[in-house]
């Protein structure tokens, strides 16, 4: 037997067999964070949801792997490539970054947000498309004023950006101020929705 002639593994064999895991593990309940990568104009985005919701959107600059090995430590070790709960969020991103949507309507978890992060979340999610709010404006819309520093670290922190705008919060001065993608991205994002 010629052994040079078979082919080191069999792709579509392989397809099956992850697709009957995902399927098994989603059956027994065992499948606690499913997660996917999409690609934008912002670059590779990891997106990964819980059962009960959106939980984490990574950017390549965050690392992929930092990004779920972070998810198994805070949430649950149990995290497979799935794909199929993603597909409504990665519809959602393509529709965005076509310019056909506004806001998403996917379903979050927060919990890697501490309550006064999840405050400022919660408000980001109120900045209209195509609008800006300044770091001392969301402060005082979340009911701390001189917060502005926390808020700063609330937006650095976002466990899903572009879903939860963080990218609309400015300095007060007008400049851009930092984002977790990359002044790039942000400035991308911005040019998206002002167009």
């Amino acid at each position: 037997m010629n052994f040079d002639a078979l082919p080191l593994r069999d792709d579509a064999a392989q397809r099956r067999l992850h697709a009957r895991l995902v399927a098994d593990a989603e059956r027994e309940g065992l499948l606690d964070i499913s997660y996917r990568t999409v690609d934008t104009p912002v670059g590779s985005l990891l997106l990964a949801a819980t059962p009960v919701g959106l939980v984490r959107v990574a950017y390549e600059s965050v690392g992929h792997d930092a990004a779920l090995a972070h998810l198994a430590e805070e949430v649950s070790p149990r995290i497979l490539n799935a794909p199929g709960r993603l597909d409504g969020t990665a519809r959602q991103l393509d529709e965005y970054f076509a310019g056909r949507r506004t806001a998403f309507d996917v379903p979050l978890d927060l919990r890697l947000a501490t309550d006064f992060r999840r405050s400022v979340l919660t408000h980001l999610r109120d900045i209209g498309y195509g609008r800006t709010e300044s770091y001392a404006q969301v402060a005082e819309a979340v009911g701390n004023p001189r917060a502005v520093r926390a808020v700063g670290s609330a937006c650095a922190t976002n466990p899903v950006p572009v879903v939860v705008p963080c990218h609309r919060v400015i300095k007060s001065d007008g400049t851009l101020g930092r984002y977790t993608g990359s002044a790039h991205a942000k400035e991308t994002l911005l040019s998206l929705e002002a167009a």
